[in-house]
């Protein structure tokens, strides 16, 4: 039998980088990452096919920590291009730019009409609102009925899946600005071009795709097993078994996989702890991508599409990330579905709708060829959070911090989050660790 003080599943970025700090300040502990793909990333990693480089959907580096910031730019050091957004929402057979609560200049004057006079009226007669109130009942609190009709319903609902009315706005935080009054009017009356929001910058690898990070990690790590997949964790004894190593003897398990495929491995588990493994909720990504046989498609860097003919909620452009994630004379785009998990499809009738879609938004020519095409589906991608979320991962995490395990990453913690998020959740593992 193996041996370690610290098991880690899942060699994707929260899981390199516990290991990776370990190793850096903890050099007296023994550890080892399992993974289950043959190449170390996750969700962060990339495919190759045909000269493109492709990731799973669109991965972008928005560094807002400074210790965040100083160690993913030291290990890209040199593989690093620097953005500024160019973000879109098509709607209503027209591009306003991101976000749409301040952006309705150049879409019909009714819908303008009801954006603007629905926001005022959030300002001059505020709503009240429950302590734990819905997102459905913030939107209309904070950007009104016309923004929430237009927009923030439509593609919140295609987006998550599930009734907005179902969901809370614990997740949303940075990721959904408010802009002031004025900037609401001056965007209904002009092109705005302010930046709003958390990721109005944002960094990717020159070469490599987000590949780059992983593997830039992954390099700096001991006792990395590739092609290995946990198939149980016995909570009592320690003991994992993992194709092709066996069984593994730990002091401290990482998880970094789905909380609920975690769980699902895992024993024993009390009957609360499986009661909230029930109530976990998420849903499926199918993402379409795109080689085509011609340059800069489009000079935006992603659109979203909230409108219902369209059976996607967000194309975006790789190559105008980084010129080297397609051949000279070509450009990559990705497509993004959301399924409900376990939903079978038959794709070559919805790549079909897909082309269809980008065709009548004029993202793509009739002429345009095809060099290729890649479909990743990415079975847990967004974690739902529902008025059950926070009190079922609480449970779980307590539990599992009383028999020896963190679990952690965007999966792991069950959250929504995003890369550097993922690499400082595994450093404060690793020095929780550490003290424990």
């Amino acid at each position: 039998m193996i041996e370690t003080d610290v098991l880690i599943l899942g060699g994707g970025l929260a899981g390199l980088s516990t290991a990776y700090h370990l190793k850096r300040r903890f050099p007296g502990l023994s550890t080892m990452v399992v993974e289950e793909r043959a190449r170390p990333g996750g969700l962060a990693g990339s495919f190759e096919k045909d000269g493109f480089t492709f990731d799973h959907t669109g991965h972008l580096l928005h560094l807002h920590d400074a210790y965040g910031k100083k160690l993913i730019t030291g290990l890209l050091k040199g593989n690093l291009g620097a953005h500024q957004r160019s973000a879109w929402i098509y709607s209503h057979k027209t591009f306003t730019r991101y976000p749409f609560q301040a952006n309705t200049h150049g879409l019909p004057a009714s819908v303008v009409e009801d954006c603007v006079v629905g926001f005022m009226k959030t300002v001059h007669r505020p709503a009240a609102l429950p302590f734990r109130p819905s997102f459905e009942a913030w939107c209309l609190a904070t950007f009104g009925a016309g923004i929430s009709k237009h927009f923030m319903f439509p593609y919140n609902r295609k987006l998550w899946g599930v009734p907005l009315a179902t969901m809370t706005t614990e997740w949303q935080g940075r990721f959904i600005p408010k802009p002031r009054p004025e900037e609401v009017l001056y965007g209904a009356l002009a092109d705005q071009k302010k930046h709003f929001g958390y990721n109005a910058e944002f960094l990717y690898p020159k070469r490599g795709g987000t590949q780059a990070l992983p593997d830039a990690l992954a390099a700096r790590v001991d006792s990395l097993y590739l092609g290995c997949r946990a198939n149980r964790v016995d909570l009592r004894e320690r003991v994992a078994v993992v194709e092709g190593l066996g069984e593994i003897r730990y002091r401290r398990l990482v998880n970094t996989a789905p909380l609920a495929d975690f769980l699902d491995l895992a024993s024993p588990l009390p009957s609360r702890v499986r009661e909230a493994r029930r109530r976990l909720r998420w849903n499926t990504v199918l993402n379409l991508n795109l080689g085509v046989a011609r340059p800069k498609v489009s000079d935006k860097h992603w659109v979203y599409f909230p409108e219902a003919r369209f059976p996607f909620y967000r194309v975006g452009f790789a190559s105008n990330f980084s010129e080297h994630v397609a051949p000279r004379g070509a450009s990559s785009l990705y497509v993004e579905l959301s399924r409900k998990p376990g939903t079978r499809e038959d794709l070559a009738r919805l790549e079909r709708r897909v082309l269809e879609g980008l065709r009548a938004c004029g993202i793509l020519k009739a002429s345009d060829r095809l060099l290729t095409r890649l479909w990743v589906r990415i079975p847990c991608a967004y974690v739902i959070y529902d008025f059950y979320r926070t009190r079922a991962v609480d449970a779980i995490m307590a539990y599992l911090r009383s028999q020896g395990v963190e679990s952690i990453g965007r999966f792991g913690g069950w959250k929504y989050s995003f890369m550097e998020e993922a690499v400082l959740d595994g450093q404060r593992c690793a020095e929780r660790l550490a003290k424990g």
